[in-house]
């Protein structure tokens, strides 16, 4: 499959008082479009700092960061603030809905930073719902769902503006074991029926083994890239 997101040469480093600590080395990776993609490693390995830089949340110390067409490695923040709200769905561990607010409105909240009407938005929002199985939810607020449903509304969200990119951190980790294997099903669909590119976060093997294949960072670096035990075995 052809690569849509291409990592070459990144460094990103912090400075601490005086001390550099370099968070992610010299690491080149290609995804490729419509790929299911598992970042794996321990506390402090860069997975997390690796998953923002790719969806425009930080910026590199070096190297370069290309998805589809756009260079945005070299973008302003303006700029990557604007190629976020068109090309990046994320999905959260705590969801980070907003309780006043409805299923409906909390993924209508994308599309209100697009030139859209309030019928094209109605249609979108509909259609995202529908797709995680909330039809019949459009009107309950966070408190009134379970935590597997408030994640699925999570990624209506995360989908409802057709990203050319899933980012998820974390997404099964406050999940109980029924509803953290509907929402990586969900994500399995949203790759297998809508060609999605999702890149996710996890420490959970079994949610990883869900991926086509599971990238091990260590240390800020690539120390093995393996296709995932469930895809292995046929699922």
């Amino acid at each position: 499959m052809p690569a849509i997101v291409r990592v070459r040469d990144l460094h990103k480093s912090f400075t601490r008082g005086t001390e550099r600590i370099d968070v992610l080395r010299d690491l080149t990776l290609d995804v490729g479009a419509g790929e299911f993609l598992a970042l794996m490693g321990p506390s402090g390995s860069g997975k997390t700092t690796l998953l923002n830089l790719i969806a425009g949340l930080d910026t590199p110390t070096a190297g370069e960061i290309s998805v589809g067409e756009n260079v945005i490695s070299e973008m302003s923040e303006s700029e990557l603030a604007r190629w976020r709200t068109r090309h990046v769905g994320f999905v959260f561990q705590f969801y980070y809905l907003l309780p006043v607010l409805t299923a409906y409105e909390n993924v209508e909240l994308p599309l209100l930073l697009l030139p859209l009407t309030r019928e094209q938005r109605r249609k979108q929002v509909e259609t995202a719902l529908d797709l995680v199985g909330l039809s019949n939810r459009t009107d309950h607020r966070p408190g009134q769902l379970s935590g597997g449903q408030q994640q699925r509304v999570g990624i209506a969200r995360a989908m409802v503006t057709d990203p050319t990119l899933i980012v998820a951190d974390e997404p099964t980790g406050d999940l109980d074991t029924k509803s953290a294997d509907e929402v990586l099903t969900l994500m399995e669909i949203l790759r297998a029926q809508l060609n999605k590119t999702i890149i996710m976060v996890t420490h959970d093997p079994k949610a990883a083994a869900r991926a086509q294949r599971i990238m091990h960072l260590e240390k800020g670096q690539l120390a093995r890239d393996t296709a995932a035990i469930g895809m292995a075995a046929g699922r």
